[in-house]
């Protein structure tokens, strides 16, 4: 009998630990990136063979379910993600700041919490207070992937960029007898736009003299002539460039061989120094770029260059392949990192932690962090937000089946205490 109640008693202890479980869970249904906890009974054996079974005890182990993805909702924050498939993000913790630095607990964390908003530090962190982290990249928007880091967005300023190529495409009218000429406008090294001026004059037949003026860059930077068709040695097709020739000042035109690029190079002095450009022209021999056919008047078809000006920060963005890119209010973007993905064979065995973390341990195995949608890595979901993976329908009946269980058990406590009374009172 005694065997009997505490049989009973370790019931009651079994299920209340569900009801624990159950509560954590409703408590949490509604916390980003929460994973449920169920519960798995243990029986214990005291005594049991063919003749004899002797009442023993039951445990209430939890059961985690973080491999469990719970639902995606779309959010209006452009900095939070979720994972569509297996995986946790890479974070860490801060631990406390001197003199603008942050420093970082040195241990490894993984969540699957992804409302990330930028902090007055400039870490991406989320409503727990990890820190995300990823591969930093190089200037070409390459990711590191030896080390990874938490990323911050500090490039508030995109320094400008000098123009170093122009292409022109244009028709100048074959048998023209007039000068024609076209502005446009180029950056210099410290952002500046700065005039210029091409101007074509006819040089007898077939050859066109071009003149580029800079008020700001020493006047006139040269002159070269330009050959095209019959006037050409070789001769080229009718209208299309086959040369250069007699260029001064800073000009020097490239070799012509039929199909390759006809570019001009000239430099130019705005007050910080020569800056190199060039000038494309279409190719020898070839129908696109410059041509001198049949029009009645000088047809600009494009004109653009290259260079831009100073850019201040404009907002930060993450891209479906993990990312993350400041753009700037001068159009250009810059890639200063890449958020990849890590997962584990057993990621139900990963140690707990506050916040929705989570630690790796040994029977979760190595932490594997790969690209997006790689390696059995899920993809990101962008301006998301995983909810919690509790269905309260589900809790509820749990808490039922636990409360009767539990009830049950107090009357397996209070027989075997009637039984034990009646027993004592067999004496009298």
């Amino acid at each position: 009998m005694f065997g009997a109640m505490t049989t009973a008693i370790t019931g009651l202890s079994a299920q209340a630990r569900a009801l624990g479980h159950v509560s954590d869970n409703v408590a949490n249904s509604q916390t980003a990136g929460f994973k449920r906890v169920d519960t798995s009974f243990v029986s214990y054996l005291t005594e049991s063979t063919q003749s004899v079974h002797r009442s023993g005890s039951v445990v209430a182990r939890p059961d985690y379910t973080n491999s469990i993805s719970g639902p995606i909702a779309q959010s209006e924050n452009p900095l939070s993600l979720a994972i569509s498939g297996q995986g946790f993000f890479s974070v860490a913790l801060p631990t406390g700041s001197a003199n603008g630095q942050v420093s970082f607990d040195e241990r490894q964390f993984y969540t699957r919490t992804g409302d990330f908003q930028l902090d007055l530090n400039g870490y991406m962190v989320n409503s727990a207070g990890y820190a995300l982290q990823g591969w930093s990249s190089d200037a070409t928007g390459e990711p590191d992937r030896t080390q990874i880091e938490p990323i911050r967005v500090s490039d508030l300023v995109f320094n400008p960029i000098a123009t170093s190529n122009i292409d022109l495409s244009a028709n100048l009218p074959a048998g023209g007898t007039e000068a024609v000429s076209t502005p446009r406008d180029v950056y210099d090294s410290l952002g500046t736009l700065q005039e210029m001026t091409f101007t074509w004059t006819p040089n007898g037949a077939n050859t066109w003299t071009l003149d580029i003026t800079a008020p700001n860059g020493g006047g006139s930077l040269g002159t070269v002539d330009v050959l095209f068709g019959q006037a050409a040695s070789p001769v080229v097709a009718d209208g299309t460039i086959g040369g250069f020739a007699n260029a001064t000042g800073s000009f020097a035109g490239a070799a012509s061989v039929a199909g390759d690029p006809a570019i001009l190079s000239f430099s130019a002095d705005f007050g910080q120094g020569a800056q190199a450009m060039t000038l494309n022209l279409g190719a020898f021999g070839e129908a696109r770029g410059l041509t001198q056919y049949n029009e009645e008047e000088y047809t600009v078809r494009n004109f653009e260059q290259n260079g831009v000006p100073l850019g201040s920060y404009s907002s930060v963005g993450i891209r479906e392949n993990g990312d993350v890119a400041i753009n700037y209010d001068n159009g250009q973007s810059r890639v200063i990192a890449r958020v990849p993905i890590t997962t584990f064979n057993a990621p139900d065995m990963l140690q707990r932690l506050d916040g929705q973390a989570f630690m790796r341990t040994v029977e979760s195995g190595e932490a594997r962090t790969s690209d997006v949608a790689s390696n059995g890595a899920g993809r990101l979901a962008i301006s998301s937000i995983e909810g919690s993976n509790v269905d309260i329908a589900s809790e509820f009946s749990k808490l039922i089946v636990a409360q009767r269980a539990y009830t049950a058990n107090t009357k397996i406590v209070t027989a075997t205490d009637e039984m034990l009374q009646d027993t004592i009172n067999m004496r009298r």
